[in-house]
């Protein structure tokens, strides 16, 4: 199987209110060149619109890098690494030697500061399953909790999940401004072929609502 947290500036069709569509291949090379951006900088995009309403959430934090992501849903916990984009402008993913490392584009917001943070992580790789495997199995309500390099952990609560084909993703929506702290979380999804890799890409969108201080 294959990594994926693939491109943006590709888009997708949603499959709202239901799972994807299952993988259609068990074992593949993995593909260093699959990345989670695209044709221009993520969050770089159009200001928050201020007609649209926008739920009460907890203010923003000030700057500080993500050390730890968990998602006591899908038991996940991890370490988070910083990541930047590539020649072509894509967001690209954690090495593929450690699956269970997730990244975090560390020229956008860091968790809970004001904006959009993204942080991506592989499906699986030739070796097996990595650490966001199951992260369309998450529903709105669940909890999301990063821990920040300033020993306060921010916890954000999930309000959607989506799955959208590469050739439709929605980088407005997926990037965009919202007028609150929000968190996405990404991965692969959709159908697996050996020449193109994953058909989608999953997306968690999730929003800060507390804070937590680690104690001295």
């Amino acid at each position: 199987m294959t990594l994926c947290v693939t491109s943006s500036l590709v888009a997708g069709i949603v499959w709202a209110g239901s799972d994807p569509p299952e993988d259609g291949a068990s074992a593949a090379a993995a593909r260093g060149s699959d990345a989670a951006g695209g044709g221009a900088e993520p969050f770089r995009r159009a200001p928050h619109r201020p007609q649209e309403q926008v739920p009460a959430s907890h203010a923003p934090l000030v700057h500080s890098r993500p050390v730890k992501i968990a998602v006591p849903a899908i038991f996940i916990e991890a370490p988070v690494t910083g990541l930047g984009l590539d020649k072509k402008g894509r967001l690209g993913a954690p090495p593929l030697d450690k699956p269970n490392l997730v990244g975090w584009y560390r020229k956008g917001p860091s968790p809970g500061e004001a904006g959009t943070s993204l942080i991506v992580g592989h499906r699986d790789t030739e070796t097996g399953p990595a650490i966001f495997l199951n992260l369309n199995a998450l529903r709105r309500g669940d909890t999301v909790k990063v821990t920040r390099a300033d020993r306060r952990t921010a916890v954000f609560t999930v309000d959607a999940v989506k799955t959208y084909t590469k050739d439709e993703f929605p980088d407005e929506k997926v990037y965009g401004a919202t007028g609150r702290p929000e968190l996405r979380l990404l991965t692969c999804g959709g159908r697996f072929d050996k020449k193109n890799g994953y058909s989608a890409n999953v997306v968690v969108f999730a929003h800060l609502t507390s804070l937590k201080k680690q104690a001295a």
